[in-house]
């Protein structure tokens, strides 16, 4: 598989790129942004997606903790209610951002987590433990699922636990197995998707709405169009390209690089700390949703991350217009009918920043009431000072067409 950053960039996977770098840029701080990339198949959706696990920055955790747990934050039954000196004997280490993969055979018991059957057949000191799943292990990482229209048809059980996880900020997940008290603990874990929605069974909306709605953006992959990116794709994946650099014993991957692509992410999450929506872009999604009824408050809520996020990828220190809008197809794609999405969209393309998404026309201005023309003259008598044989006249005259 070609590095992140050899992977070709083109108009239809550009706003992959980005999202991808958001959600690791928002996990690294502490913030779940759940992605799912929709496309046609081999458009290279997975390959990205796969490919971002070599510019993930390390994170540090309790030494030898299977939770993954923060030195200065605890979650895990082991370590919550340990005290900071505690903790302190126990020591830290550095280790990849995680990035586990569900696959479709998976059982609810390695998802979630079972009992640990190499402690409970130790012939030494057997014991009922429990062993962590896939999900509480990549803890304050990310959670990667292809197919996901697939899964959530075949594995309901899996959904349901991926629903819990996915429905709060951080989220919450409960490992139940007989003869063991039941184990509680948060998850802050980013969860990434793929699928393609002209394949059986469907889009994930159609099979899953509440599934659906706890992605909080979904990109849709075009097809590359040029000659030269095509010509260039088959260059790099070619068999005989990779036989003689593996016969020249060349290193494939720049560590240097990905390296690069690491530290800025790091800027980039401690800017996120710092970084504020403006108050009027706030007030301008909490609009939007009013008028446009939309059904979920999780829509806002991605709007506002995803607009920081977009503004901290694009090296800026300030969140602007762009931002949200650009954010939003994405976020309401899934949420929202086409038509619906359409009218949204053409409203701010028509109206401009200043009446569709400031509404400062809406605000009086004394000077342009007297400079621009009255096209509605205010000089109809009210009906109160109408006589009884005008108002009778008014109504014999009207016709079925004046309604």
């Amino acid at each position: 598989m070609l590095p992140f950053y050899a992977l070709e960039r083109y108009e239809g996977n550009e706003a992959l790129f980005n999202l991808v770098m958001m959600s690791i840029v928002s996990t690294y701080a502490g913030e779940p942004l759940h992605l799912h990339a929709e496309g046609l198949r081999g458009t290279g959706k997975t390959t990205i997606m796969r490919s971002a696990r070599g510019i993930l920055p390390p994170i540090e955790r309790i030494k030898g903790c299977v939770y993954n747990c923060d030195p200065y934050d605890p979650h895990c039954p082991h370590h919550r209610y340990l005290s900071q000196e505690e903790i302190d004997a126990i020591g830290t280490e550095m280790i990849p951002m995680p990035f586990l993969e569900i696959s479709h055979s998976a059982k609810v018991g390695t998802v979630a987590g079972s009992i640990d059957l190499a402690r409970l057949t130790d012939p030494n000191h057997p014991e009922a433990h429990m062993l962590p799943g896939l999900i509480p292990q990549a803890h304050r990482g990310i959670l990667f699922i292809d197919e996901i229209n697939r899964l959530a048809d075949t594995s309901p059980e899996i959904t349901d636990i991926l629903l819990d996880v996915m429905g709060n900020k951080p989220g919450h997940l409960q490992i139940e197995e007989a003869g063991l008290p039941a184990v509680e603990i948060i998850v802050n874990v980013s969860v990434w998707a793929a699928s393609n929605p002209d394949e059986d069974p469907g889009p994930l909306e159609e099979i899953r709405r509440q599934l659906s709605d706890r992605f909080d953006m979904v990109c849709y992959m075009g097809r590359p169009h040029s000659v030269d990116i095509l010509s260039n794709m088959l260059a790099e994946n070619s068999h005989q390209k990779k036989a003689r650099l593996y016969k020249q014993r060349k290193v494939v991957v720049d560590e240097s690089k990905n390296e690069a692509y690491r530290q800025q992410i790091v800027r980039w999450a401690e800017q996120y700390d710092k970084t504020e929506l403006p108050d009027f872009l706030r007030n301008f999604i909490a609009r939007l949703y009013i008028k446009h009824n939309l059904e979920s408050i999780r829509a806002i809520e991605a709007m506002q991350q995803g607009a920081v996020l977009r503004c901290l990828i694009k090296n800026r220190d300030k969140v602007q217009i762009s931002d949200v809008t650009e954010t939003i197809p994405l976020v309401l794609k899934h949420r929202v009918d086409g038509d619906t999405l359409v009218r949204i969209i053409n409203d701010l393309d028509t109206r401009g920043t200043k009446e569709g998404i400031l509404s400062f026309k809406n605000r009086k201005d004394k000077k342009k009431e007297v400079e621009e023309p009255e096209y509605f003259q205010h000089d109809a008598r009210s009906l109160k000072d109408l006589s009884r044989g005008e108002l009778i006249n008014t109504e014999k005259n009207l016709n079925p067409t004046d309604y």
